[in-house]
């Protein structure tokens, strides 16, 4: 019978412990996270375009030999600055003045002859008047001496296309620039099947070129988008930013210059050149840039800052805050990011409240306790 009143009692003190409990978990105060929000913006955005080119000179000239023959001298220091007409290089010229000699020695030749023919026809002229030579002598004289003015004017020019073998021999810089390194040395023969790859360049580097491919769409949205306003600039005359590898920003700004003929058909894109003052010397040929421009605008575009977006993949997710400070998951449409912040293309308005959440766990049910920060959409950070 104790043993029975024993049990129950025991019984009951759990239940009012438990009850106990319950009533102190019940009783502990809710409270509300604290969040910051920010209101989405509004405003004009424009566009800018990045794409990777390459550097060229304002003119780069390869340095061909014209004649063949052995290296027999490097008038010029590699990479320096050299001026137009200025020696460069020399071929052995030994052949080639031996035939300047030969052309000379032909051209006496012919006009001896010449001069031989000059007289035969004007021995046989009188005669042929008194009818003491035939009609037919005066003829083959006149002929003669014809064909001997002939060989003299092919002498002369064999003797001239001599001499500009001969010039070719002294190997000068086309234009005042920049020269590369040698691809020959002296000693080396070259010949004129080597003139394709050249032996040298030479550039002009006050003003560089960069050339960069785009879309055949891209190229038709720039297009569109400057026709949109008869004042705006004509797209050629679109002010350009040269970022160099390191990521800084070149000091000269250019503009765009030209566009190709043609759509490459294998690639489906369109060559840009740009042009841009180089006092400095910093770009160089072959140099690999990114240029940007301003492409376009969005107008009354919906801002919000990036991290209050939760993105998986191709899907973009904000927390609205409520009238009620709850939590509302809702999908967005983004278009492209500006300094710290996403255009929103649908899903939100103007003046809509949204969450940063960053890495936080919240429950969407749960009420929050809002803290209003003032973001400036004119820049990449807050005020």
């Amino acid at each position: 019978m104790s043993s029975t009143i024993t049990k129950t009692a025991l019984a009951g003190f759990l239940l009012i412990l438990i009850c106990s409990c319950a009533e102190n978990e019940n009783s502990k105060p809710v409270v509300s996270p604290e969040v910051n929000v920010v209101t989405a913006g509004k405003e004009n955005i424009p566009v800018y375009s990045e794409y990777v080119g390459q550097v060229y000179g304002l003119t780069d000239v390869n340095i061909d030999p014209r004649v063949q023959g052995w290296i027999t001298g490097i008038h010029f220091k590699e990479g320096s600055l050299v001026q137009k007409g200025s020696l460069l290089y020399t071929i052995d010229d030994q052949p080639y003045v031996n035939t300047v000699e030969a052309a000379k020695a032909e051209v006496a030749r012919t006009q001896t002859q010449m001069e031989n023919r000059r007289s035969e026809l004007d021995r046989v002229k009188p005669l042929a008047e008194m009818n003491a030579l035939s009609q037919r002598d005066l003829d083959d004289a006149k002929a003669s001496y014809a064909a001997a003015q002939s060989e003299v004017k092919i002498a002369e020019a064999r003797l001239d296309n001599a001499k500009i073998e001969l010039g070719y021999t002294r190997i000068t810089a086309p234009i005042t620039g920049i020269i590369g390194i040698s691809k020959v040395q002296i000693g080396d023969y070259v010949n004129l099947v080597s003139a394709g790859n050249g032996i040298n360049v030479v550039s002009s580097l006050g003003d560089v070129r960069v050339r960069f491919p785009i879309s055949e769409n891209d190229y038709l949205n720039f297009l569109r988008e400057y026709k949109k306003d008869p004042k705006s600039n004509n797209f050629l005359e679109v002010p350009v930013d040269l970022i160099l590898g390191d990521g800084s920003v070149f000091g000269e700004k250019g503009n765009l210059q030209l566009t190709n003929r043609q759509i490459d058909p294998s690639t489906g894109s369109i060559l840009i050149q740009a042009l841009f003052k180089n006092a400095s010397g910093i770009l160089r040929p072959g140099q690999y840039v990114k240029v940007r421009f301003r492409s376009g605008e969005y107008n009354n575009a919906i801002l919000i800052p990036q991290q209050s977006v939760n993105q998986l993949q191709n899907v973009f997710q904000v927390f609205l805050l409520t009238d009620s400070n709850k939590l509302k998951p809702t999908l967005i449409k983004v278009g492209s990011r500006v300094g710290s912040n996403w255009i929103v293309t649908d899903g939100l308005k103007e003046g809509d409240k949204i969450v940063i959440v960053g890495s936080t766990f919240l429950n969407p049910a749960m009420t929050v306790k809002p803290v209003m920060l003032k973001w400036n959409y004119d820049s990449t950070s807050k005020d």
